[in-house]
């Protein structure tokens, strides 16, 4: 067995940082729903799925997160795999909140532009700490 560490440093820190920065844009994108739905006329057969999709994006964020970091300290791919599936997941939510909600704000556009390319150096990260494990 391998006595050093495998580990990656880097990815942790970025999971930190990524679970800190989720807290901020899922609170900004919940109050800009509410906002929108105050000022503009949103549609309520719109406004409840934007927010389920915003709820289901949170669960999917802890869940990768928590499996993401469990399979990095525990230097075990499957976890971290998993969590790189998931995080497929929350990509594709935070597109639709980039471009597909009933209305997009600038403040959309930027917090979710920030989280995605945080999804996409995670991802690297993740692929390059599981293929130090299978190695």
């Amino acid at each position: 067995n391998n006595s050093y560490q495998l580990s990656s440093v880097p990815l942790q820190i970025l999971f930190y940082i990524n679970g800190i920065y989720y807290i901020f844009y899922f609170l900004a994108t919940l109050a800009m729903i509410v906002y929108k739905s105050q000022v503009f006329s949103y549609p309520d057969d719109f406004l409840a799925p934007d927010l389920a999709l915003l709820f289901i994006m949170a669960i999917l964020e802890v869940l990768q997160l928590y499996l993401g970091s469990k399979g990095n300290l525990t230097e075990e791919e499957a976890p971290l795999a998993l969590s790189l599936v998931i995080t497929i997941g929350s990509v594709i939510l935070s597109v639709y909140f980039l471009v597909w909600q009933t209305y997009v704000l600038k403040a959309d556009v930027i917090i979710n532009a920030v989280l995605l390319s945080t999804y996409g150096l995670e991802s690297v990260l993740k692929v390059m700490a599981i293929a130090a494990f299978v190695s």
